[in-house]
């Protein structure tokens, strides 16, 4: 058995991998090849510093550090680090002029190749400066910045690996004939049956069928607090199980399971295109064309003038190293990068980025009512007595011990708002009405108002009209022919819906709900929940009119719903977003789609969206906004004052901006 289960590590171990090398493997190898480069180019760069004149004229050391033959050392090292350090920028020009599609590759290629060729030939006899010093500080320094904004990148995505390692490698698979057997996960099938043991991760998509525990679900939904799983509850793949052991029916494997999904749309998400991210590109190709007019320019004028031409070589290559859209390209796809891996921590799965963008601008948020603010069933709201003999406890402790007899769906949610229930004789169901039994001696009825009508019982109605007006389902107890009480029953309004709508207004945003049910019962729980505006009676079909009904009011609109009857709406809506799809998380409509059952996580989905927006706009500002100021000083337009940017000062600004735009995409937070 332990080399069956060995078997099934090692191919669960290959499967794992196949998905990291989708993810990782590619951001994996750049971060190692740009380590292994600026660590020889920064071995290679400290000789070619030391033998460069002008380095040696600044520290004084000119006489001590001359030797016989070694300009052409210090030029065949210069050679080593163009082609070695200098690689990855050379292949990318090749690139970007095969497609046409030019851009920070390109600037950088081109001002080292600049700064190589021109020192080459000052190497071989034309008069002037060798500029190889800041050959190798330009490409070491970009290759530090390359291989910091690929580390920042391969952080960002190793959200994606977490979630399959969530996964064991051998489940416990439960015989026709009982008995026990560890397979490896990839060969379990739907319907098979799996013993999950106390503290072990669970292996596969399921429902209870056995047994009860609380289970650890927060890598999948974010949530801390554990939750309860008892028969016919639904357990996901990778949530580790808590103090219980549980059978779990398998209802999906391999690609259909909840985390394949989810990997699935978190890929997606990091690799489509924003509309923030379009724009950085067209930004790019105008930098791109700036840098290469103003190297020219920069160049023909400062030749016009008569300077040396070293001096406007100089000025040239430093020129392109500043208009460099470097940082640039990495300001929004990090960005990205980071929003998504939040979002997937904390079971807010974007399947659309350019929809979840525009979250930012929603203006009004429409809920359907019915298991998005509630839960969707039946729940005691109100216990009203009318007998002092009877207290509340008491009086549902009796109604729900004569329910406890009946199969009727409201029976059922008084009997399980009750703590216990007393034993009964000569029970009987009242059609249409009710039912009744004897409870200590006493007769009980637990009927509809149309009975206690009928019957003409006399009772305070002015304590129960309240409820009757408000839509709500009423039960009344009848003891021994008097009516001691009522009991309001009605669909129950998650805890959350409260607190979501409030945070919802606070951030500006309308709130309206869509119902099916009566204007009494949408009247009182739009109230209930300080919903803005509602719309009762509504039919599924009748959905999509009230969504355009709204955006016909010139708001920009989401709709929430539960990603299935809801699909219409949730298409038709700005946003769409499907809300405690739970493993149901291929809602094909959504735009996003919430794990939870939690309304406050429409709210998470809003902060996050504006919060990565700021930081998009951050980073853009980062990446070009020094260029107004470093472009002109780079060109020597304040040559005459004295300040002058050399290109590796150039270069460091650059890299600068890079790092900063790297760093604020990383301290994205929300909440």
């Amino acid at each position: 058995m332990q080399g069956h289960s060995d078997q099934g590590h090692t191919n669960h171990e290959s499967h794992r991998e196949s998905h990291e090398g989708a993810h990782g493997d590619y951001h994996s190898g750049m971060v190692k090849e740009f380590r292994r480069r600026f660590w020889v180019a920064l071995i290679i760069t400290i000789p070619i510093l030391l033998l460069s004149p002008m380095i040696q004229q600044f520290l004084g050391l000119r006489e001590q550090l001359r030797f016989p033959g070694d300009q052409l050392v210090l030029f065949i090292l210069s050679a080593f680090l163009y082609f070695y350090g200098g690689k990855p920028f050379l292949v990318g020009i090749v690139r970007e002029v095969k497609t046409r599609d030019f851009g920070m590759m390109t600037l950088i290629a081109l001002a080292i190749t600049v700064a190589f060729v021109y020192s080459a030939a000052v190497t071989f006899g034309l008069p002037g400066e060798v500029l190889y010093w800041e050959l190798a500080t330009l490409i070491t320094i970009m290759l530090l910045g390359h291989w910091l904004e690929m580390r920042s990148i391969s952080g960002a995505s190793r959200a994606l690996e977490s979630l399959v390692k969530l996964m064991p490698s051998v489940a416990h698979r439960i015989k026709n004939d009982g008995t026990v057997e560890d397979i490896r996960v990839d060969e379990i099938q739907s319907q098979d049956t799996v013993l999950v043991k106390p503290g072990e991760k669970i292996p596969v998509d399921g429902t209870v069928v056995e047994g009860e525990s609380s289970v650890n679900e927060a890598m999948i939904t974010g949530e801390s607090t554990p939750v309860y799983k008892g028969k016919d509850g639904d357990v996901v793949g990778g949530s580790i199980n808590g103090e219980g052991a549980i059978k779990v029916m398998v209802t999906r494997t391999g690609e259909q399971s909840y985390l394949s999904q989810m990997i699935k749309l978190v890929q997606q998400a990091q690799q489509g295109k924003s509309k923030t991210q379009l724009l950085a590109n067209r930004a790019a190709v105008w930098l791109t064309a700036v840098a290469l007019v103003g190297g020219a320019v920069t160049l023909v004028v400062w030749l016009i003038l008569g300077v040396e031409f070293a001096f406007a070589i100089e000025r040239t290559v430093t020129v392109m190293v500043i208009a460099c859209p470097h940082a640039l390209g990495l300001a929004i796809p990090l960005v990205i990068a980071v929003s998504t891996s939040i979002s997937a921590s904390r079971g807010l799965l974007i399947k659309k980025r350019p929809a979840f963008e525009s979250s930012r601008s929603i203006q009004a948020v429409l809920f359907d009512k019915t298991g998005t603010l509630t839960e969707g069933k039946f729940g005691v709201s109100d216990i009203v007595s009318l007998d002092e003999s009877f207290d509340r406890d008491k009086l549902l402790l009796w109604a729900a011990s004569v329910e406890a007899h009946s199969e009727h769906p409201i029976a059922k949610a008084i009997v399980e708002s009750a703590a216990q229930t007393l034993a009964v004789s000569e029970f009987r169901a009242i059609a249409g009405r009710g039912a009744q039994g004897m409870v200590e001696g006493k007769q009980v009825l637990a009927v509809s108002p149309a009975y206690v009508k009928e019957k003409g019982y006399d009772y305070q109605k002015g304590r129960v009209s309240k409820l009757l007006e408000s839509g709500k389902t009423v039960i009344f107890v009848i003891v021994d022919e008097k009516v001691t009480g009522a009991i309001a029953l009605m669909d129950i309004i998650r805890e959350e819906s409260k607190e979501a709508i409030s945070r919802l207004k606070a951030m500006g945003i309308k709130t309206v709900m869509i119902t099916g049910d009566n204007q009494k019962v949408a009247q009182w729980a739009a109230w209930e929940m300080g919903i803005d505006e509602y719309f009762a009676e509504v039919l599924p079909q009748e959905k999509v009119e009230k969504v355009k009904e709204v955006q016909g009011r010139g708001l920009f609109t989401a709709m929430v719903g539960d990603g299935i009857n809801d699909a219409p709406a949730l298409a038709t809506a700005d946003v769409g977003i499907a809300i405690g799809a739970g493993t149901e998380v291929a809602a094909e409509t959504a735009d996003v789609i919430l794990v939870r059952n939690d309304p406050r996580d429409v709210v998470s989905i809003l902060e996050l969206a504006r919060a990565s927006y700021r930081k998009m706009v951050q980073n853009l500002f980062w990446a070009t906004g020094y260029n107004v100021i470093a472009i002109p000083l780079a060109a020597g337009v304040l040559y005459n004052l004295g300040v002058i940017l050399s290109p590796a000062m150039g270069a460091a600004l650059m890299s600068i901006s890079t790092i900063i735009v790297a760093v604020n995409a990383k301290i994205l937070r929300v909440g």
